[in-house]
C-alpha cells in the first residue's frame, strides 16, 4: 500500500510518500511544495494544487493522510494554512484517494511517543524508521511523519 502524508502550508507545503507491506514501511519519496508570495491567494492556491497533483500521479498512493489545522495566534495565519490544507485535502479526494486527518499530537505521539515531542525528535525517529531517508526539509519530514501515522493507524483506522 502506498500512503501519502501532507503537511500543508500557504508558503510550503510538505508531502511525503511511503510504501506498507505488512508491518514493513519504507520510503518512497518526499518533497516541498513553495507557492510565490507574490502571486494572488487564488493563483498561489492553484499552483499548490497544481503541484499536488504532479506528486499524485507520480506515486500512485492509495490513500492519503493530512495533518489537521492547529490554531495560531494570528488568525490570519490559521486562515491561509485552512486553505492551504482545503486545497490539500481536495487534491487527494479529487484523485479518488480516501483522506484521514491527524492533529499534531496525535502524529507525534505515534512517533516518538508523547504529543509534546520536538521536531528534531520526530526528525530522529524518521531516521530510525525509514533507514537512509534523505528529508527535503522541516515540511517534508512532518508529511512522512502523517504518513507514517496514517500507516500505523490503517488496521484500527477504519
Amino acid at each position: 500500500m502506498i500512503i501519502l502524508g501532507i503537511d500543508p502550508g500557504l508558503t510550503c507545503t510538505g508531502w511525503g510518500v511511503v510504501a506498507k507491506a505488512g508491518s514493513r514501511l519504507s520510503h518512497i519519496a518526499n518533497g516541498q511544495i513553495r507557492t510565490d508570495a507574490k502571486a494572488s491567494m487564488a493563483e498561489r492556491l492553484v499552483e499548490l494544487d497544481a503541484a499536488l497533483t504532479d506528486v499524485i500521479l507520480a506515486h500512485h498512493p492509495d490513500t492519503g493522510a493530512v495533518e489537521e489545522v492547529f490554531v495560531n495566534v494570528n488568525p490570519q495565519s490559521t486562515l491561509k494554512l485552512g486553505q492551504a490544507r482545503g486545497v490539500a485535502m481536495l487534491s487527494v479526494a479529487r484523485a479518488g484517494i480516501p483522506v484521514a486527518e491527524y492533529p499534531t499530537k496525535v502524529i507525534k505521539k505515534a512517533l516518538v511517543g508523547t504529543g509534546g515531542a520536538e521536531k528534531l525528535q520526530v526528525q530522529a525517529m524518521l531516521k530510525v524508521l525509514l533507514p537512509g531517508v534523505k528529508l527535503a526539509g522541516e515540511d517534508a519530514a512532518d508529511a512522512l511523519a502523517v504518513a507514517i501515522t496514517h500507516a500505523n493507524m490503517l488496521g484500527s483506522h477504519r
